[in-house]
């Protein structure tokens, strides 16, 4: 069997074939550091701009304790043809009202499963990006995005 060959890319298009991922993934995978153990579950990003996502997150979640201990985090979102995008990022609770108003109106399944956005047990991390990376299927070689 011949090794596959992925499409060449232009550079000027990676931001645009990483942002094309995202969009076709609804629930990425996030990565988190459980003491000296990683853990991995799929999301639902309740906001999305650009390479700064929000995840949504109940209290009790033990992805609570485990981000508080260690808030480096990386996202993972696959197409259906499988290409990737890898986002390391730093995740951080949001305080701004504006925006959790903002991310609540736009999320009815949020706001029929919490009941109210001064619901205790809501948190809403911002998954700040430090480094975003993609790549084509079978490339084995990864593109920074800038």
């Amino acid at each position: 069997m011949p090794k596959p060959q992925p499409e060449p890319i232009d550079p000027a298009q990676v931001r645009e074939l990483a942002l094309a991922v995202i969009e076709a993934d609804r629930f990425p995978q996030l990565a988190t550091i459980d003491g000296d153990q990683p853990r991995v579950r799929p999301v639902s990003p309740v906001r999305t701009d650009e390479f700064t996502v929000y995840v949504a997150n109940l209290r009790q979640y033990h992805k609570t304790q485990e981000i508080a201990a260690n808030n480096k985090v990386e996202l993972c979102y696959l197409s259906p043809g499988h290409d990737q995008v890898r986002i390391t990022a730093l995740a951080e609770v949001v305080e701004d009202r504006a925006l959790l108003q903002e991310i609540w109106d736009a999320n009815p399944l949020l706001r029929q499963y919490i009941g109210t956005i001064d619901n205790p047990d809501l948190i809403v991390y911002r998954m700040q990006p430090q480094q975003v990376r993609f790549m084509r299927e079978w490339a084995l070689d990864y593109h920074e995005v800038v």
